[in-house]
């Protein structure tokens, strides 16, 4: 898991970010809590993703991202604000709309997305 930030990790740091802005620090009990995930599952991924240089943890255990991690999470989150928005303008139940949301925004070249945005955007 070295390499390129796996789906999961982007939910993570997505999550982060999220918690960083409603509540201006975060532990690892926020995350689980906020994803309903084990504390031991949430503990290995920060794990992770400080290895991959994607969160700092202090001493006092308060995580925040680092320029790498706030970058992935600033454009999972965007795409997740869009797709949620655009499926919800088709009449889509928000809370239907939010997981598809969550699982298009993973899934989506750069280009596809930037075109979709376009649209979207009626540019």
């Amino acid at each position: 898991m070295k390499g390129r930030i796996l789906e999961s990790g982007e939910d993570y740091l997505e999550t982060i970010l999220i918690l960083q802005r409603r509540n201006g620090e975060v532990r690892s009990v926020d995350i689980a809590t906020e994803m309903d995930f084990s504390k031991p599952s949430v503990s290995v991924a920060m794990k992770n993703l400080r290895e991959q240089g994607c969160i700092l943890v202090d001493k006092n255990g308060y995580i925040t991202l680092t320029d790498k991690g706030t970058e992935i999470a600033e454009k999972v989150y965007e795409r997740h604000l869009l797709f949620t928005s655009w499926l919800t303008s088709m009449g889509v139940p928000e809370d239907i709309a939010a997981k598809d949301a969550c699982r298009i925004e993973h899934c989506l070249s750069a280009e596809s997305f930037a075109a979709i945005k376009r649209h979207v955007k009626g540019e």
